[in-house]
């Protein structure tokens, strides 16, 4: 009797749970969009899509030999809003048009929103080295902090601990971990100059430099620096400030004598 008194109380805890979610109008369109994608991804293609000058093929021939697309990048945003919440809700307002895979409270808790294989709309315009499509070929995780903070140390810890399952996942290599403003220096600085780089590097997460590091050869070219590195050069000034923003926790204009050295080192080590 208590077992049965057990189950149906925690059958009605679920129920009560499931009935309180707050977005559970936006999960039914996220369903219905899933279903719409799956069905055209499953769908035979039409063999008239040659024109008439071309002879169409006598049958469709599916290979073998295929498999899903992944991800090779992941992006680190902050949300530049005021709470968990409020970023929620954003990404579930369909006149926004942005999104993430994931959002990661400033106490740690993790919002899964969109699959792993499905495209986010996070990056917009943006370029690193000649990937010039990053939704397409990355996951988005925003964190939940204004862009004036200190992340919290929960919210990194999660953040860790989301990076290793996707970078096992996919394979993705060590130096396609960066951030927003790394990939659009003209448009974003995010996730802000206080984001530990060199915690996340230690662990596996994006690149950094040594401690140790060789005297600058006087024919080193910084632009050319950045742009082995992944930076869009185009605005220099904005991949300046990105680069030194990350790797620096600098927020100025121009580089300097220590940005060539930690530029020159990083170029040394990993390419």
């Amino acid at each position: 009797m208590k077992k049965n008194i057990l189950i149906a109380l925690c059958l009605i805890t679920i129920g009560f749970a499931c009935n309180n979610n707050p977005y559970k109008a936006t999960n039914k369109v996220y369903k219905q969009q899933v279903k719409n994608y799956l069905a055209t991804i499953g769908s035979i293609p039409e063999q008239s899509i040659l024109n008439d000058t071309i002879p169409p093929s006598p049958y469709w021939v599916g290979t073998t030999n295929f498999g899903i697309r992944k991800p090779s990048y992941v992006i680190i945003h902050h949300t530049a809003q005021h709470s968990t919440d409020q970023t929620l809700k954003t990404f579930t307002l369909p006149r926004t048009a942005v999104s993430a895979h994931y959002v990661i409270g400033s106490d740690g808790k993790v919002f899964q929103m969109l699959n792993d294989y499905f495209r986010g709309q996070h990056a917009g315009v943006s370029r690193w080295g000649n990937q010039l499509d990053m939704n397409s070929s990355s996951i988005g995780i925003e964190l939940d902090n204004n862009g004036f903070e200190y992340f919290e140390q929960a919210q990194i810890n999660s953040l860790l601990v989301v990076l290793g399952r996707l970078k096992k996942a996919y394979n993705i290599p060590t130096s396609n971990f960066i951030g927003h403003g790394d990939i659009a220096p003209t448009r974003k600085n995010d996730p802000n100059w206080r984001f530990p780089w060199k915690q996340l590097a230690e662990k596996g997460f994006g690149l950094w430099y040594d401690e140790v590091r060789d005297t600058v050869p006087m024919h080193f070219n910084h632009i050319t620096g950045l742009r082995i590195v992944g930076y869009d050069i185009k605005d220099t000034t904005a991949a300046i400030v990105a680069f030194k923003r990350h790797f620096l926790q600098d927020t100025t204009k121009g580089m300097t004598p220590y940005g060539k050295e930690i530029l020159f080192n990083l170029q040394k080590k990993y390419f």
